[in-house]
């Protein structure tokens, strides 16, 4: 048994998928695995993607978590080398800068469906 992929509900999964094509670079729909309501993408050379499915019904979760209001199930963390520059290019993709930030060295962000996501650097040991 192996992870293949986690997915992400989302009110259309084309447009949540063509976000994360953006933000990823090199990523592909993999082997032709998209449809109306379904798009799978994974990294070059293959390995554990991300699959988009699309909710008629999805409410985006509250960031930070709320009593009473959607609570996220998820989250991606994303390695990057510039932490400035990738949220810039992040949010030019369209992504928003979440109000709450709890760490000074990882920005959380919403992706076009709401759903947190985070950025950080690999810290030197």
């Amino acid at each position: 048994m192996r992870l293949a992929s986690a997915t992400l509900d989302a009110p259309d999964a084309r447009e949540l998928a063509d976000f994360y094509l953006r933000l990823l670079p090199g990523w592909r729909v993999w082997r032709g695995e998209e449809g109306p309501d379904w798009v799978h993408i994974r990294p070059p050379g293959g390995g554990t993607g991300l699959s988009f499915q699309t909710e008629p019904a999805y409410r985006p979760p509250t960031w930070p978590s709320e009593p009473g209001r959607p609570q996220m199930m998820i989250h991606l963390d994303l390695e990057v080398d510039d932490l400035e520059r990738e949220t810039a290019r992040a949010v030019a993709e369209g992504a928003r800068l979440a109000e709450f930030q709890p760490q000074d060295d990882v920005r959380v962000l919403l992706d076009p469906a709401g759903h947190p996501f985070c950025l950080y650097t690999e810290t030197p040991q």
